[in-house]
């Protein structure tokens, strides 16, 4: 039977062109007193797109217009939220652009908005700017508007993002770069990174944990409480790309905490470390189990395990804590590798298991005396 190719992935619209659209929605029910069934408007990639409103309203001193936010094939943590624009008239010219109810406001440096300010970033805000702006010169209208741009469920969307992390607080962040949200796209989840990182050098920080999950970030904090919350960032499957952005950030100290699937593929130089993206080299395992001196049997099963966390489970059994030592010293040697000999003071790497149980770590230090790299 010949193979049904896969339907394309359908892409979708961030929440920084469904603020626009609703915006200009708002603006046009304001003017001409009637509500708006759709709209038209240009994204960053210079297409120009249509949105259907689920909402609009209107009264002489304002105009108000709702779009549910749809992320196409790949939806985020705001897919489905209603984002409401509402529009008023004010003497002044220009654009006045704000958020209420829903929207995060920074209360961090190192972010692209000042602190104080609404979550609204750069590029959204050029959007909406344009946008209003094109409308008024249509009508030939000479003052100015003030947008205010609300998601009624932003504040509980927010729990499922990096936001109070970030230091945005009461709910989501109006975003977007293209316009559209690309489906499986790595591009918002690595930005969200390198902005953690960013933050957490405002705010002082000279050295950070760089976890894979919400776990291994918690022990993370267990390992050191006494470092501020900034300094705690998920790196997921980023590995490469978040030490790369801690170095050049100038972060001196790293530590590295994951679990045996993921960091058995740092351990070889693998820094992009999700599943599609590398298999699991059981003779690699194997490998590291001879020089741990374990038995020839348990090296056997090492290279027929289905997993790399069953080859964790076997080593650990067993008593052979040293294997976890030798995988996490070669990972240290994989993060140097990847930016430089010179790219850090100290470079630490524990390995936990399922349950959240130390398997081992290791930590490679600069000497005062030469400057070389050497075991803690």
């Amino acid at each position: 039977m010949q193979e049904v190719p896969d339907k394309p992935l359908r892409h979708g619209y961030t929440t920084g062109s469904c603020a626009t659209a609703g915006a200009k929605a708002a603006l046009l029910a304001l003017i001409e007193q009637a509500p708006q069934a759709l709209v038209h408007i240009r994204i960053p990639i210079g297409e120009t797109v249509e949105f259907v409103l689920h909402s609009c309203s209107f009264t002489p001193l304002w105009g108000e217009a709702a779009v549910i936010k749809d992320g196409g094939d790949d939806p985020d943590a705001t897919h489905g939220a209603e984002i409401i624009v509402r529009v008023s008239f004010r003497a002044e010219p220009g654009v006045g652009i704000d958020g209420g109810v829903g929207v995060g406001r920074v209360t961090k440096p190192g972010l692209p908005v000042e602190v104080g300010q609404a979550a609204i970033n750069p590029v959204p805000r050029k959007m909406i700017r344009e946008t209003v702006q094109e409308v008024l010169d249509q009508y030939e209208i000479e003052h100015g508007v003030d947008v205010l741009v609300s998601v009624p469920a932003g504040e509980e969307i927010a729990k499922k993002t990096l936001n109070g992390r970030l230091g945005i607080l009461g709910g989501i962040s109006i975003l977007g770069t293209r316009g559209t949200v690309v489906p499986f796209s790595t591009a918002a989840y690595k930005a969200s990174v390198a902005q953690a990182i960013r933050v957490a050098v405002k705010c002082g920080c000279d050295q950070l944990v760089l976890s894979t999950g919400g776990r291994t970030e918690i022990y993370g904090i267990q390992m050191y409480p006494e470092l501020p919350e900034e300094a705690f960032i998920e790196m997921g499957d980023f590995v490469g790309f978040a030490l790369t952005q801690a170095q050049r950030q100038g972060i001196r100290k790293i530590t590295l905490v994951g679990m045996m699937g993921k960091f058995s593929k740092v351990a070889q130089g693998v820094m992009m470390v999700h599943s599609k993206s590398a298999a699991v080299d059981f003779e690699f395992l194997a490998q590291v189990a001879i020089e741990s001196e374990a038995p020839d049997e348990l090296v056997a099963e090492v290279r027929g395990a289905n997993t790399a966390s069953q080859v964790g489970d076997m080593m650990a059994a067993q008593g052979y804590l040293r294997y976890f030592e030798r995988l996490c010293e070669r990972c240290n040697l994989a993060g140097l590798e990847e930016v430089g000999r010179d790219g850090f003071d100290r470079i630490e790497t524990v390995i936990i298991s399922m349950k959240a149980e130390l398997l081992g770590k290791s930590a490679m230090v600069k000497s005062s005396g030469n400057g070389e790299m050497g075991y803690e």
